[in-house]
């Protein structure tokens, strides 16, 4: 009882009452003006439709033309070669989802979630795996472009190095 009596003798002065409203309504303000501030780091990779990166992909073209070219003009009679390549799409990347489904009677229900790694604001998706993107077509030209034994090598040989079929590849001589 005597707790109690010592807590009504509080509340019934007015300091106590007056200073309780004011740290109250400081937390209050405090946590008000919290909720405003932006986070410290926005840097978490967001789900997207195609996860598209050019500076890569730019990079892999480069490189992919450099070593074909260094490859291709390693052929009798090819001489100085050039080499462009096109592709289909920049690189992807394929994020990690969990799907659920339910079944009752002739309805079926599905939900997909990517999977969230990170806690807090610095949750960012999984990356389950990246797609390199895909040549689609070749543009070869070489000093022996007029000769067609060479330029059969050259079809063959580009065919065979980026996967795609000769139909997607042009062969011309250098001038």
């Amino acid at each position: 009882m005597e707790i109690a009596e010592k807590v009504r003798e509080l509340l019934k002065q007015r300091k106590w009452a007056v200073f309780m409203t004011v740290c109250g309504a400081a937390g209050l303000l405090l946590i008000m003006i919290s909720s405003l501030l932006p986070d410290k780091k926005q840097e978490t990779v967001k789900p997207s439709e195609n996860g598209i990166s050019f500076a890569e992909t730019d990079e892999l073209r480069c490189d992919t033309e450099k070593r074909l070219g260094e490859l291709l003009s390693s052929i009798d009679g090819a001489g100085n070669v050039k080499v462009y390549l096109s592709f289909g799409s920049c690189q992807r990347y394929i994020y990690a989802s969990e799907g659920r489904r339910s079944r009752s009677g002739d309805k079926t229900e599905e939900e997909d979630k990517y999977v969230m790694v990170g806690s807090g604001s610095e949750k960012s998706p999984l990356v389950e795996t990246v797609e390199k993107p895909e040549v689609t077509g070749a543009v070869i030209v070489c000093d022996g472009g007029d000769s067609p034994s060479v330029r059969e090598k050259m079809y063959k040989a580009a065919s065979a190095a980026l996967g795609i079929s000769t139909a997607k590849i042009y062969v011309a001589k250098l001038r």
